[in-house]
């Protein structure tokens, strides 16, 4: 079952269906359906805490997906419901579960950089996710990512929007004080691209960019390791035969146009702006690279979630419901009119919709649509932890022996996650490891160590 599935839906196997939001087994089911049930989030806090205990109770009941559909077609949802509160007290249930756990922090900054990477956090405050989970929170614009590092170490900031793999070089004490820091949620998979100077359009192969210039956003981000491992795969060493440079997202259009730079890897608004305004081409999506790879996060130190736990929760589920709503697709015109304005992202809607619709121009004359290339689920798998510290260690970023599992699960709260997860009525994977394939090369978490010693181009000691 996925993990914003229904329960209660008697038509839905407990699998990823095929539909455009996920929620039904075609596309003219999803059409026909009642979208106040199926589709948009729940109004009230009361309504969302009944749903969440019946959700839970319907899960423990019936856990095989055949016993559970029989019984949902034989009497319906309402019956079901009626019949399960003979049994459990759902109301009693559902009261206690709203009034334990009152956020001990209510006035919370999350900080934020203006890209749709941070998009669950930004669309929380304007379409009140927060608020319904008792929060008032203010989501701060920030100019970059060692801005967001210090404010969030300082206290300035409750929590933060963060590369990924930031909470995990924060917690190792690289490029700053070691402090122990969490992921409780992903923000963005996919997400991102490389793009070029139009001047390029006609060097598309990587293995003629020796000498040419590079931005990424931070040393400790997805988009310095999979540029790099883009590079390394084409026979570019990333450290001798090219430039790096981390830039601020918003400050990399303006260099692409001043010729500061040959091309970026980068959040996809800030690709979609270079092409917006003709300056920049789309080589590849980072997706080409590695598909579902995990881009930013949610993140929060470890003193937050001790001094105020029920506001950490709170946050996360908040961040769980919005990250639910983005995932479909119908939600993601309304969600870039949100995010576009000032305070926000500060770009224009049509850029936004391009990147959240997956219809987009190429720069190169050509539209091509894809529905995935960006996607929001929020689980913090800690094999994306144990990946990124293999490449921290690859590019001399980390020096000795690393404890992968260790870190990985002292930082992506894969466990905290699936309980928040599972009380909101969803379905949180079984296991917090998984493989996947980097550029047709196979990711074991198991064997981290065998993987890194696989590469040819590496950082020498």
């Amino acid at each position: 079952m996925s993990t914003f599935d229904d329960p209660f839906d008697a038509d839905r196997a407990l699998t990823r269906s095929a539909c455009v939001c996920g929620q039904h087994r075609s596309a003219a089911e999803h059409d026909h359906a009642d979208r106040a049930l199926r589709c948009e989030p729940v109004e009230s806090e009361e309504k969302r805490y009944e749903g969440v205990v019946a959700s839970a109770v319907m899960r423990a009941v019936f856990p095989q997906d055949a016993a559970r559909r029989a019984f949902l077609k034989s009497v319906g949802a309402s019956t079901a419901l009626a019949a399960l509160s003979q049994f459990f007290p759902l109301k009693t249930a559902t009261e206690a579960f709203a009034e334990a756990g009152a956020p001990e922090k209510k006035d919370l900054k999350v900080g934020f950089i203006p890209i749709t990477c941070a998009t669950p956090i930004i669309m929380a405050a304007p379409l009140g996710f927060y608020a319904r989970q008792g929060l008032n929170v203010e989501v701060v614009k920030t100019a970059g990512w060692a801005v967001i590092r210090d404010k969030t170490i300082n206290k300035e900031y409750d929590a933060a929007h963060m590369l990924a793999p930031m909470p995990i070089a924060i917690s190792l004490g690289l490029g700053a004080t070691a402090i122990p820091f969490t992921v409780p949620a992903i923000e963005n998979i996919n997400g991102q691209g490389i793009t070029l100077a139009m001047k390029h359009k006609d060097r598309r192969d990587p293995k003629d960019w020796k000498g040419m210039k590079f931005a990424i956003p931070f040393d400790y981000s997805m988009h310095n390791y999979l540029l790099r491992y883009y590079l390394a795969e084409h026979g570019i060493d990333p450290d001798v035969d090219v430039q790096l440079r981390s830039v601020p997202p918003p400050e990399m259009v303006a260099n692409l146009r001043a010729d500061n730079i040959d091309g970026f890897l980068a959040p996809d608004n800030i690709c979609q702006r270079a092409i917006y305004d003709g300056v920049g081409f789309l080589h590849i999506l980072s997706k080409e690279i590695w598909d579902g790879h995990p881009c930013c996060s949610f993140a929060a130190s470890r003193e937050f979630i001790t001094t105020a736990p029920n506001s950490f929760a709170a946050l996360t589920r908040a961040i769980v419901d919005a990250t639910g709503y983005a995932s479909k697709a119908e939600n993601r015109k309304q969600i870039a009119e949100a995010i576009a304005p000032a305070n926000y992202i500060n770009a224009p809607v049509t850029v936004l919709e391009q990147v959240l619709t997956g219809t987009y121009a190429d720069g190169l004359g050509g539209v091509k649509t894809d529905a995935k290339r960006v996607d929001f689920d929020p689980f913090p798998w800690q094999s994306f932890a144990v990946w990124m510290l293999t490449q921290m260690k690859r590019w001399g970023q980390i020096k000795g022996d690393v404890d992968y599992h260790a870190v990985a699960e002292q930082v992506y709260l894969a466990t905290d996650t699936k309980k928040v997860m599972a009380e909101m009525g969803l379905s949180p994977p079984a296991t917090s490891y998984k493989s996947f394939s980097v550029m047709g090369k196979t990711f074991d978490p198991e064997k981290p160590d065998d993987y890194l010693a696989g590469f040819k181009i590496r950082k020498s000691s």
